[in-house]
């Protein structure tokens, strides 16, 4: 199976058109050759129709193109009446999108106003009690029975209002069939939406989407991937649009690597027809980030033009120029897309008392420029420092279009600056020729081949490094790692950290699962987002979730040390991973009793007091 033509080269995916609303009024059309939509989503109570409106003209006015509001309840789905009756007595016809998860009856409402209704398959029909169940082919089937029983009226109805779906599974919110089926897995998140597909084609209705968002990265790209390829398997009729989203990404620079990992990868890889970057901040922030996210594919990819002259520069595996052989998928893919999987390499020093490859972690070089002006400040106990210099090292830099041998596989290989490929495509090329040559040699990644060109904006400096390096990473590709397209010295290894956090490779601060509000959530996130962090971020290697309500609480802090999540308005509930320890919290009292469950579980240690260094 691949999830793409070529790893080497930018093609988007073909897909059919998905019709959203009235495209002559305001409405939308997703896929085919249309350019990739930017949405969001309400943070308010859908039952204040008065601020609800006010938000989605906020967005609107910063260019969101489709607004979703959750509709939790039957009222909420008929307020959903009066706030589109509002928007368009206003002249704002933005598509409405509801939001639906535990009430089937409250899609069946909402779909009568609305011009997008999205399900989550795991709760939308199923119950999920995170129990272990076998089922026998026989009961599977059943389930599956029971399931199209109550989505088929859903399907029928925006079949007859010319209505859109989207069906979008989140890693967070698989059901239990599925997980005792499939595991807790990309294919279970596959298989659950595809389930929803199934019964959709039985009634000849084809206005839908895909989407399959989890807060970690890697997780989420491999999702799509393997949707991509199942997709393709199934035949060209199955060519649905698919929508891009890291859930519960969190806030300011967090949020926008991890989106810009999962989104921006995928998009280079010619995936995705619409998009949400989810922060937990006010959500007319997301679309200035989605609109510079898309900006930056025609600069980071290979356009399909130049797929040959990449392609033919496959040699034999001896590297003699005498015998080109072309790009074989079946056997030069670099990577493996659908399971991560970190590329092995020997061990091999890189600076004095510094190795890398192999089990080691992925390190951080810096170029003499900045080593010079951090090195002062850097403290010995400091986790964000330089771990090599970049013109002390003993690398060989290759032109991977061109033909090169190595002379053994302990030699650290990168690709040379000037080269006429985007980084994504120099450094899969690179591999998929060491591959042919029969060579594992460890890897240094740049951000960038161009460096030297006029300084980017520092917030695209920001994506374009964290879409580079993360989707490289994500490949299981690089055992160091080299920012230059950030010019700040403290700046660019900082990011650097970052950017290896996110991505899973690295945890030298507090990670956070924030979720970015809705209608749903019990609390301010923002205001306690800040609060749990005044009071944990020091915390070195520790998880944190901060869940708005239970939606997709539990399954999304599956890989979570501790939770924080709505259980009732004013109250909140502790979790340690996905399991609940505390409830009914009073909201004045969970952050310290937040803290005393981290001290419960041996977590817990005290702020240094002496001033912060390049990590703060």
């Amino acid at each position: 199976m691949r999830y793409c033509e070529s790893p080497l080269s930018y093609r988007r995916r073909q897909t059919r058109e998905v019709i959203v609303g009235d495209p002559a009024k305001g409405g939308v059309i997703i896929g085919g050759d249309h350019p990739v939509v930017m949405q969001s989503m309400l943070t308010c109570d859908t039952m204040n129709t008065a601020e609800c409106v006010k938000q989605t003209l906020d967005l609107v006015a910063v260019g969101c193109q489709i607004v979703r509001i959750t509709a939790p309840t039957v009222n909420d789905a008929a307020n959903l009446k009066n706030i589109v009756a509002e928007l368009r007595r206003r002249d704002c016809w933005v598509p409405i999108v509801a939001d639906i998860h535990f009430k089937p009856e409250a899609a069946m409402e909402a779909a009568r106003w609305v011009e997008m209704v999205r399900v989550n398959p795991g709760n939308y029909a199923d119950s999920k009690k995170f129990a272990t169940k076998e089922y026998t082919d026989d009961q599977y089937g059943e389930e599956l029975e029971r399931i199209e029983e109550r989505f088929t009226p859903l399907v029928q109805r925006c079949k007859e209002l010319g209505r859109a779906l989207r069906i979008g599974a989140n890693h967070g919110s698989l059901s239990d069939r599925i997980l005792n089926r499939y595991g807790d897995s990309p294919m279970g998140m596959v298989e659950s939406a595809l389930e929803f597909a199934r019964i959709a084609r039985q009634h000849d209705f084809h206005n839908f989407k895909f989407s399959l968002k989890s807060s970690n990265p890697k997780v989420m790209i491999e999702c799509y991937r393997l949707l991509a390829a199942k997709l393709a398997a199934l035949g060209p009729d199955w060519n649905y649009p698919i929508h891009l989203g890291v859930t519960e990404a969190g806030e300011g620079e967090d949020g926008r690597i991890k989106s810009a990992i999962g989104i921006g990868s995928l998009l280079c890889d010619g995936l995705g027809d619409t998009i949400r970057v989810s922060l937990t901040e006010d959500s007319p922030n997301e679309i200035p980030v989605c609109r510079d996210l898309i900006e930056q594919v025609p600069v980071l990819t290979v356009e399909a033009f130049k797929r040959s002259s990449v392609e033919a520069s496959f040699t034999d595996a001896a590297g003699a120029a005498s015998t080109l052989q072309p790009f074989n998928p079946s056997t030069d893919w670099p990577f493996d897309p659908f399971t991560f999987t970190r590329r092995p390499t020997p061990e091999i020093e890189l600076a004095p008392d510094v190795k890398c490859g192999g089990e080691q972690t992925v390190r951080v070089v810096v170029t003499r420029a900045t080593f010079d002006q951090v090195a002062p400040r850097i403290r010995p106990r400091d986790d964000v420092k330089p771990e090599a210099v970049y013109e002390d090292l003993n690398v060989f830099e290759v032109d991977p279009l061109a033909d090169f041998a190595v002379n053994c596989e302990t030699q650290l290989v990168t690709v040379k600056d000037g080269v006429s490929l985007p980084a994504i495509a120099a450094f899969r090329l690179l591999v998929a020729k060491l591959k042919r040559l029969g060579l594992n040699n460890p890897i240094l990644l740049k951000d960038c081949l161009d460096f030297e060109t006029t300084p980017l904006e520092p917030k695209i400096a920001l994506l374009r490094a964290s879409v580079v390096i993360g989707s490289l990473l994500a490949d299981g590709i690089g055992d160091a790692i080299l920012i230059r397209g950030e010019p700040g010295a403290g700046q660019s290894l900082r990011l650097a950290y970052n950017i290896l956090q996110a991505a899973g490779c690295r945890s030298f601060k507090t990670d956070y699962v924030a979720c970015p509000s809705c209608g749903r959530t019990l609390f301010n996130l923002q205001t306690v987002t800040a609060r749990i962090k005044s009071r944990t971020e020091h915390l070195k290697g520790v998880k944190i979730a901060i869940m708005g309500c239970i939606v997709n609480g539990p399954g999304e802090m599956a890989d979570a040390d501790f939770g924080y999540v709505g259980g009732a308005p004013g109250k909140i509930n502790l979790y340690v991973g996905r399991k609940p320890v505390k409830f009914n919290i009073p909201e004045a009292e969970a952050v310290d009793r937040l803290v005393d469950l981290i001290k419960e579980h041996g977590k817990w240690a005290e702020p240094e007091m002496e001033p912060a260094g390049l990590a703060s």
